[in-house]
């Protein structure tokens, strides 16, 4: 099922001292050395793990690596030529090690702890789902003009979606990628909008595109996917609830493990490049990456994770695609000198460790060009669980709080959205406001369809309006206590970074 968080989408800085992360990686030691250790035979009594191998560029060195591959006892699953990333199944113990040694081989590692068996995501509790008493009642008071039950959609006011809605509600060219648990595609408030032919299961490395694969493995947990699709394209049809970007197309691209929602690097890095390949325009990401909440960069398993996917999200990003993510829920200050991860590994024992968050990075929230979104409440404040921080935050928007709505059916201050199996539901997070600032994203998209992905980040920032640092108390979950304090001026600060975006502007400016 999928889990409560553990401290998520920390996004500290991706250099230090103005360094790129490619450079950071470059700084290190190389794990290749000229030669080739040859064994006897390769060893198979460890368990059976996934791992990547990262390559120098040419055919003549992936054909070499392969072979490598093949007499350190590991199987090619799959290979990404053009970003140099093979994803291999091996036993022996000492593959890694091995394929570390190997000319041609920038990084190699395990992607998970626990051996291959047949949530990682950032929304804060369980969905509260409406009955069909609830959503009769809803639909009794939609105002004329409004979806059923977008009443209590108090988040599409505060961003001004609703007004945006009719002056342009996206276009059918432009197609969202949702990194997900999997879509719903027969919910009637998604199918519509739902490309299938963009879609895929990207579980273990390999995208399978068979009808419905997509899909999530078990509605009644794996919700959170169609949740966020809702939040980016409900189409505005007189059923149930609107999306910010009624107009675009979605698309799922699912990468949670079925039966434990871990979502491991070779599948996210399946996810990219299937989204680059497809015409996907940006993609949701609200989750982060299994099985280690930091992969720190002296780690050599851990260096190999963050290459791959680096790879991957650079990518799609050369190909147009803009990757948008969740900062996290822990409420932490990501700007923070030093941090404790005490959930790692997550897929097996965790221990307690002190990182430096320059060179520990959470992915994808880290990974440079990644847009990274803080949520916030009713009121525009920062969301009481919300991780922020001065220079990590990139934009902010709604992703629910505990604060009561006034004139709206229900009072409650969460999102509500799409579910599984034509459902509704409520639910906040970081995950919650990601889609929304995917969708004024989309519309920008939908606006200026030539706009390069640094180009629309650029004009959700530019769109965005930043309420500034509160002043006096800031204690959102009404504790008494300063929760969190919040640095810089208005137009740049720590909890909402440029602002909080608008999709009103979006269209119009």
């Amino acid at each position: 099922m999928v889990r409560l968080p553990r401290p998520p989408g920390r996004r500290a800085l991706a250099a230090t001292a103005g360094l790129t992360l490619a450079a950071v990686l470059a700084a290190l030691p190389s794990t290749a050395s000229a030669r080739t250790t040859q064994a006897a035979a390769p060893r198979a009594d460890g368990p059976l793990l996934s791992y990547v191998v990262n390559t120098a560029s040419g055919a003549g060195t992936l054909r070499h690596v392969e072979q490598a591959i093949a007499g350190a006892g590991g199987q090619v699953v799959i290979a990404y030529d053009r970003i140099g990333v093979i994803v291999v199944h091996s036993a022996n113990p000492d593959f890694a090690a091995t394929l570390r040694r190997v000319p041609g081989v920038q990084s190699a590692g395990a992607t998970r702890t626990a051996a291959l068996s047949a949530t990682a995501t950032d929304e804060v509790g369980a969905p509260e789902k409406l009955t069909a008493a609830q959503v009769a009642k809803l639909t009794a008071t939609a105002a004329p003009g409004q979806e059923p039950l977008e009443a209590d959609q108090w988040d599409l006011r505060a961003i001004r979606a609703d007004k945006a809605a009719a002056v342009n509600p996206g276009s059918r060219s432009v197609t969202v990628g949702i990194i997900d648990t999997g879509v719903d595609d027969t919910h009637p408030d998604l199918a519509a909008n739902f490309s299938a032919g963009q879609s895929a299961d990207c579980v273990g490395g390999v995208p399978d595109t068979s009808p419905g694969a997509w899909r999530p493995w078990d509605p009644a947990v794996d919700y959170h996917g169609t949740h966020v699709a809702g939040e980016i394209a409900a189409a505005r049809n007189g059923v149930g609830v609107a999306g910010v970007a009624p107009g675009v197309r979605i698309a799922a691209i699912k990468v949670s493990e079925p039966g434990t929602a871990l979502f491991y690097p070779e599948s996210v890095v399946c996810a990219f490049v299937f989204a680059a390949d497809h015409g996907i325009a940006v993609t949701n990401n609200s989750y982060y990456i299994d099985p280690w909440f930091y992969n720190c960069l002296d780690d050599p398993d851990q260096r190999a994770i963050v290459d791959a996917v680096q790879r991957a999200a650079a990518y799609s990003e050369r190909k147009g695609v803009l990757n948008v993510a969740a900062a996290g829920n822990a409420g932490d200050d990501l700007a923070a000198h030093a941090l404790t991860d005490a959930s790692s590994p997550d897929d097996s024992t965790a221990v307690t460790r002190t990182v430096d968050p320059h060179t520990c990075l959470d992915i994808p929230a880290q990974l440079p060009g990644v847009v990274t979104v803080a949520a916030t409440g009713v009121q525009d404040l920062k969301s009481y669980y919300s991780s922020y921080g001065l220079g990590v935050i990139d934009v902010a928007a709604p992703g629910g709080d505990k604060y009561q709505i006034p004139n709206t059916p229900s009072a409650n201050g969460r999102i509500l959205s799409t579910l599984p199996g034509g459902q509704y539901g409520f639910l906040q997070g970081t995950s919650m406001a990601t889609p929304h600032v995917v969708a004024v994203a989309a519309l920008i998209k939908s606006r200026h369809p030539h706009a390069s992905p640094a180009a629309i980040q650029a004009l959700l920032k530019a769109e965005a309006h930043n309420p500034g640092c509160p002043t006096g108390l800031y204690d959102p979950d009404g504790n008494g206590v300063q929760d969190a304090t919040c640095t810089g001026p208005q137009r740049w600060n720590s909890f909402y970074g440029a602002g909080i975006v608008d999709a009103l502007n979006a269209v119009t400016r």
